[in-house]
């Protein structure tokens, strides 16, 4: 039987692996095993600047854990190497990160499963949110998107301007009228 120090130390790291689950909208288990420091070190810097919390975690305190939260489905998954990657802010990252090193160290770096907003997801699920770009990207395109007929009413009022030989400053409110 263990000694109460260290069951008590083991129970705070459960309570804390649980309120971290419970506040992540997405995680993703891996099994990363014959990863080299060199390439740990890299992908632990892209989890920072993606606002991801990795960690390399005992299977038992996972699965405590996963039971707390009522991820249950996810305890099949627990074995052998496990780490787990959640992010509190973007439901994409955590899975466009770990797809990202699970395509460059191919058997070394494996994609186990996940959950989204509190709910198992599958490899399939994973891949496809993989597939998404980053927040900001989205919403450069969404911005693109909505300037695209302003830009182009902008270069239309300025050729009419410039055929009729005026200005272009004159003739955009000669043409408005």
């Amino acid at each position: 039987m263990p000694n109460a120090k260290v069951l008590s130390e083991k129970q705070a790291i459960v309570a804390q692996l649980t309120e971290q689950i419970q506040k992540a909208q997405a995680g993703v288990i891996v099994d990363y095993k014959g990863i080299t420091v060199e390439e740990d070190t890299a992908l632990r810097k892209e989890c920072r600047e993606n606002d991801i919390h990795y960690a390399v975690v005992k299977n038992t305190l996972l699965r405590f854990a996963f039971n707390n939260t009522g991820l249950n489905e996810l305890d099949g998954l627990l074995n052998g190497t496990t780490s787990l990657a959640l992010c509190d802010s973007d439901v994409v990252a955590p899975a466009r990160v770990m797809s990202n090193y699970a395509d460059k160290l191919k058997e070394k770096f494996e994609i186990k499963g996940g959950f989204m907003d509190g709910k198992p997801v599958d490899l399939a699920t994973i891949k496809s949110l993989a597939s998404i770009p980053a927040l900001p990207v989205l919403q450069a395109q969404v911005l693109g998107t909505m300037l695209a007929p302003i830009t182009g009413l902008a270069v239309v009022l300025k050729q009419i301007a410039e055929k009729n030989g005026a200005p272009a400053e004159e003739a955009a409110p000669a043409a408005a009228e």
